[in-house]
């Protein structure tokens, strides 16, 4: 399972989450998203950890806490939808 986390600095890296989250267990996967047109980072991230256990002490810590100057949102991340995953228009259509 992965954990959301939200409202993050633009400034952070997939190096400084992992820091972070290697605090509350083993970090598998850390996915933060860039925005297209700038390539800056769009304020939320997704880390994937080993255990179960491991993810929810990093959520039941980290959430609400302050980090790089915002306070962090930190939660179960919430499987995709099939509607949000697929657009009601195709590009060739433009």
């Amino acid at each position: 399972m992965s954990v959301y986390v939200g409202n993050l600095s633009y400034d952070v890296t997939r190096n400084d989450l992992e820091q972070v989250f290697a605090e509350y267990g083993n970090v598998s996967r850390v996915s933060l998203p860039t925005d297209r047109e700038t390539g800056r980072p769009r304020g939320f991230a997704f880390v994937d950890m080993t255990g179960d256990s491991e993810e929810q002490k990093a959520i039941e810590t980290l959430d609400g806490a302050e980090w790089m100057g915002r306070e962090m949102k930190v939660n179960k991340a919430r499987p995709r939808s099939e509607s949000s995953s697929n657009s009601s228009y195709s590009r060739s259509s433009f």
